[in-house]
């Protein structure tokens, strides 16, 4: 049996290496990615498949983006990560390391849901954006 646990480390592997198409496997058609803020949520593969190809192609502004997991808490159908995302910022050239705290809920080996925070605060003051 494949766990949420399994599930979520398999998605960040499969992110960090570029394999969007094996990972969007692993999505959902229907899932609901709760984005908070003034993007609100995201419902469905094609609005995730947009995310990771924004930020595959530059589109974020950022480069050299990078997550590591540093815990890890899961149950069967539940997972979640407090990690570690670095990158650069590609108009200025500064660098940020934040950390953040992602949930999964996975049915039948596939996300269905997915909550994510990170420090915009610290990441913000990093960049010279709070000024």
């Amino acid at each position: 049996m494949t766990t949420a646990g399994d599930v979520h480390r398999r998605i960040i592997e499969l992110y960090g290496a570029g394999r969007l198409d094996e990972g969007l496997a692993l999505i959902d058609p229907d899932v609901i990615d709760h984005r908070g803020g003034a993007d609100g949520d995201h419902h469905g593969l094609a609005a995730w498949r947009d995310k990771w190809e924004r930020a595959f192609s530059g589109g974020t502004g950022f480069h050299d983006m990078s997550v590591t997991v540093e815990q890890n808490v899961s149950t069967d159908d539940l997972s979640a990560n407090v990690y570690l995302s670095t990158g650069t910022h590609t108009a200025s050239g500064r660098r940020y390391e934040v950390r953040g705290i992602d949930m999964i809920r996975v049915r039948d080996g596939r996300i269905v849901e997915h909550w994510a925070i990170r420090d915009a605060v610290a990441m913000r003051h990093q960049l010279g954006l709070d000024q």
